[in-house]
């Protein structure tokens, strides 16, 4: 079982006890003094987090060496309420010399399809596409 704790600051503001830590959440706009992040985004930084860390974890296990991994994420919103993500796209920026794309391609496909909770869920509402670029490799 997950738990955590929100409690309203001020204005827009809630401060979420998560474990040992504290985020701070609010929005931008006249009602807000934008000292955090919205919900909205927050999910979309969990998304990133969740399958940049199943990626990893399953590069080290393919014995991948790579130095670096950027997850950019782009999600519509829909007209009506409740607003909610019509559709996201994630873009895997993996950074290295002489990656082997096979083993890449199958740890972001794992990710997506096995793994990562986050993207199982948002799936449910949201479909989610991805495409991954290679960055640094000698050519």
């Amino acid at each position: 079982m997950h738990k955590i704790k929100s409690s309203w600051v001020n204005k827009l503001a809630f401060d979420s006890y998560i474990d040992k830590h504290l985020l701070r959440m609010d929005t931008n706009g006249t009602l807000s003094d934008d000292t955090g992040p919205s919900p909205k985004k927050l999910l979309l930084s969990s998304l990133a987090g969740c399958t940049g860390m199943d990626v990893v974890s399953l590069l080290n296990k393919m014995r991948v060496p790579f130095t670096g991994l950027d997850i950019e994420v782009e999600a519509d919103l829909t007209d009506e309420h409740p607003i909610v993500y019509s559709e996201i796209r994630l873009v895997y920026k993996i950074f290295g010399d002489d990656l082997d794309h096979d083993k890449v391609e199958k740890a972001v496909r794992l990710s997506q399809e096995r793994y990562c909770g986050v993207s199982a869920m948002l799936r449910k509402n949201s479909p989610i596409t991805y495409r991954i670029e290679y960055v640094g490799e000698l050519v």
